[in-house]
């Protein structure tokens, strides 16, 4: 199995359209035998569920993500955690020993009056 957290120093990164690394662990009898870090190259919001799917990931952990990227992680059959603050070993041994809490309310819902269209953002709307 392959997890893959939005990841800064160390930490869950909380906007999953702007992260700019992933830190990927490789899991074998619940126990992790290896990690990396994979880079975003800068690609948004839905691309970066291609990019899992192109690494193989089973499962993402994120802080707050956008309704478009939530569809793409379903059509490539990504397990999908959001709402995930702390530590980003921390939260995959959680996921491990089957004890991390998603929080409900993960959506990016940021003012979208103001980021619609700023630069190409827009957390709520497919691109």
């Amino acid at each position: 199995m392959r997890i893959a957290v939005t990841y800064d120093n160390g930490n869950v990164f909380q906007h999953f359209g702007h992260t700019e690394e992933f830190k990927v662990y490789e899991v074998q009898d619940n126990k992790v035998v290896n990690t990396e870090i994979v880079s975003s190259n800068e690609l948004g919001h839905s691309a970066l569920a291609y990019l899992l799917e192109e690494n193989k990931i089973n499962v993402l952990i994120c802080g707050g993500i956008g309704g478009c990227a939530i569809g793409a992680l379903r059509e490539y059959g990504i397990e999908l955690f959001a709402g995930i603050q702390g530590s980003t070993d921390k939260a995959v041994e959680d996921y491990i020993n089957g004890n991390l809490v998603q929080v409900s309310e993960a959506n990016c819902s940021h003012h979208h009056e103001h980021h619609h269209g700023a630069e190409g953002h827009s957390c709520g709307h497919c691109h």
